[in-house]
């Protein structure tokens, strides 16, 4: 078998792994609506520490979804 290919299959395994848990850590959009019926009582602080850390990992879902496909389309090349 080909080094290279090799090479490739393990980093977009590991690319879709990451990939798979940046997707799983991000809240849903319905999380904010919940919230607010149930009653929770969210500082300002709090709400915009959740609004930055769904907006890195939105940002890396979508460089890593990238990632992902430029290497499934090398790994077709190879």
């Amino acid at each position: 078998m080909n080094p290279l290919l090799v090479i490739l299959t393990v980093i977009q395994v590991l690319t879709a792994l990451f990939l798979i848990a940046v997707v799983l850590l991000q809240s849903g959009k319905s999380a904010g609506l919940s919230g607010a019926i149930a009653g929770a009582a969210d500082t300002f602080l709090s709400r915009n520490k959740a609004k930055g850390l769904d907006a890195k990992l939105a940002k890396s879902t979508k460089w890593v979804a990238a990632a992902f496909i430029l290497v499934t389309f090398v790994m077709n090349l190879v």
